[in-house]
């Protein structure tokens, strides 16, 4: 039901070909420093996009991995946006951010409109993998198996 709704706002679409992967959806991230980055900025990048929040623990947990694999991986192509959910207070997100020293951009979802976009997000930590042609190619519910995510960042940017 959510998917059939969000195809009919056009907010996910079906591309032909590589077993039907979604076009991520169209949404403008507020990142911490005020700048706003779009999903179509994401294209010639594999991008991961986290959605989390201070309160989670798995998400707190994960964090450290996310950083290691956005360091391995950066310099080839590779970004990742961590996107604080709607309900998280904006000075816990700042502060974890800054005494964490995240590396990445880190965006605030304060209308939970990117979360509404990207799928109806609710749980936390989802994260989802787009490749380079601005597709996504896999969506995690709950800490990712980071060997098997290395792998597929590996092939998507071996890819052209």
């Amino acid at each position: 039901m959510v998917l059939a709704f969000a195809l009919a706002l056009g907010t996910l679409a079906s591309v032909a070909g590589c077993g039907g992967a979604q076009v991520a959806p169209e949404s403008t991230f507020v990142l911490l420093d005020g700048s706003k980055q779009s999903t179509a900025g994401m294209k010639g990048k594999v991008t991961l996009v986290n959605f989390w929040a201070t309160s989670c623990v798995t998400c707190v947990a994960e964090m450290p991995q996310i950083i290691s694999t956005y360091d391995k991986y950066k310099a080839r192509g590779y970004d990742t946006i961590a996107v604080a959910m709607s309900y998280d207070p904006p000075s816990y997100v700042v502060n974890f951010a800054q005494t964490r020293q995240l590396p990445f951009k880190v965006a605030i979802d304060n209308t939970g409109a990117v979360a509404k976009a990207w799928g109806d997000v609710q749980l936390t930590p989802t994260t989802y993998i787009v490749n380079k042609r601005g597709e996504i190619v896999k969506r995690y519910v709950g800490e990712p198996d980071f060997a098997a995510l290395h792998q597929l960042i590996e092939k998507l940017l071996a890819e052209s």
